[in-house]
């Protein structure tokens, strides 16, 4: 293998080592989905609830790559959507290869001055950022134009294999191409890729589509490389999990196989308690802190943070919620709430997005709060609502209290302060402020303020007419 020759702007690049810097990551995600029976495009199919082309992005972020250039293809405005700001979209309307691919974002990288560039697969979840990071590494030390992300696998059927010549690589074989001594190679191709950025635009004009498919591969580029003089290298990623992706929905379920396995192997080792993994799905998002136990039926999502010494489950959901140390959820969904330590919820109670329970605080049975403050030690214990309410610490809430907080038009806000007694089957009817220490009596509906240290009686007089059912009987069978 030669040393570099041609193009004086990659030799001085490639002097500088180490931090990871002046570098871009091309994103390919234009798949339809077609064979995922998918709606949309195949890069928002969800392993563990996140998209794959989200992992794929926080991968990035995590490695300190912060400018990204995602390829779509038709039906891209979904992925749009749910894009971060800083990533920027280019369309591949025509979909002819994964070089040509990578040509709709040539504008980007050429306008962008970068120096290197990582070509990523938007529809692999397992890439990590110590992958991103050590790959650059080894590219700068070896001074590539191009260096394939490579991995040794049991079963390398279908995948391109990686020719290896000294201390370069000299090309990657489709499968299709492999006579029997390549086919029995195990160093496979992820799809990732990193490129010297002045190699990689010459590179893409020299692409053709003179092959079967009529399709231009980027795998090309190493052939290229060779012919240019120039160093072809491999990465061998430490994880074979690394280069897997989905093509179908058993390929999918097989990914979130995988992840969940990695999930929960994570927490046990950490100091989770899960006595069974029956039902337990986690976020690989999700933060949980040792003695915490998760029993069957437990799915937490997203960015969830659960403190110490916990219990979640059975049968409990958890999604985007902090939780706080010494918590009891029972058979019930926190989703988008603050917990602070010691409450406890359940069983089959719904908190729904904006509540903010504080310490000691006790959620009972078919209890739904929404958009709630929960004083400390404040008691919601069975089939109540409260909505839109701000409550004061150590009160007491009867069976079947409701506030009150939609008009038909707006909502309103109900505030209870501190150590209040709010009666069985009373009706707060917002906006209206209920004092400190007042109480209301059961079966009263509140439309104006409570004072401090009241009593609060709002319901119709009793009245009794004696004998009306008398004889046959109003309600007895004719």
């Amino acid at each position: 293998m030669h040393r570099l020759k041609a193009q004086p702007a990659f030799r001085v690049m490639i002097r500088e080592c180490g931090k990871l810097k002046n570098v871009c990551a091309v994103i390919l995600a234009a798949g339809d989905g077609k064979r995922m029976k998918s709606v949309g495009p195949k890069v928002l199919c969800e392993v563990l609830f996140k998209p794959m082309i989200h992992w794929v992005a926080d991968a990035c972020a995590g490695a300190g790559l912060d400018k990204l250039c995602v390829v779509l293809g038709p039906g891209g405005d979904a992925v749009r959507e749910i894009l971060p700001s800083r990533m920027f979209a280019v369309d591949q309307q025509e979909r002819k290869g994964t070089g040509h691919a990578v040509m709709m974002a040539a504008d980007y990288i050429r306008n962008g001055g970068f120096e290197d560039v990582v070509v990523l697969c938007g529809d692999a979840p397992f890439i990590t950022p110590q992958d991103i990071a050590g790959s650059y590494r080894e590219h700068k030390e070896q001074e590539n134009a191009v260096t394939v992300l490579s991995a040794k696998v049991r079963d390398p059927y279908g995948y391109g294999r990686v020719v290896r010549a000294g201390r370069g690589i000299v090309s990657i074989v489709e499968e299709k191409d492999a006579d029997a001594v390549i086919g029995k190679l195990g160093e496979i191709n992820s799809g990732a890729f990193w490129f010297n950025a002045v190699f990689l635009l010459k590179a893409l004009e020299e692409l053709t589509c003179d092959n079967t498919q009529s399709e231009y591969y980027l795998t090309d580029t190493v052939a290229i490389a060779n012919r240019s003089e120039l160093r072809a290298g491999a990465f061998l990623l430490p994880h074979p999990n690394a280069v897997l992706g989905a093509n179908d929905r058993h390929g999918l379920q097989m990914l979130n196989t995988v992840a969940r396995r990695s999930v929960l192997d994570r927490l046990l080792e950490s100091g989770v308690n899960i006595p069974f993994e029956d039902g337990v799905i986690v976020s690989a998002d999700a933060g949980i802190a040792a003695g915490t136990t998760l029993l069957p039926g437990t799915i937490v999502k997203g960015s969830a943070i659960i403190g110490k010494n916990c219990t979640i489950g059975p049968n409990s959901f958890v999604e985007d919620a902090r939780i706080g140390d010494e918590c009891l959820v029972i058979s019930s969904y926190i989703t988008r709430s603050t917990l602070e330590s010691g409450v406890k919820i359940g069983p089959m109670s719904n908190v729904r997005p904006g509540c903010h329970i504080k310490t000691g605080a006790k959620i009972g049975d078919f209890v739904e709060l929404k958009n709630s403050v929960v004083g400390e030690h404040t008691a919601v214990a069975h089939l109540t609502y409260v909505g839109d309410s701000d409550v004061g610490a150590r009160c007491n809430f009867g069976c079947g209290v409701v506030t009150v907080n939609y008009d038909g038009a707006q909502k309103h806000r109900t505030t209870i302060g501190d150590d209040a007694f709010v009666g069985c089957n009373t009706n707060l009817v917002a906006p209206v402020r209920m004092g400190n220490r007042s109480y209301s009596a059961a079966g009263t509906t509140v439309t104006e303020d409570v004072p401090d240290d009241s009593l609060v009686i709002g319901r119709a007089k009793q009245t009794i007419k004696k004998s009306w059912n008398k004889g046959d009987g109003r309600y007895k069978k004719q």
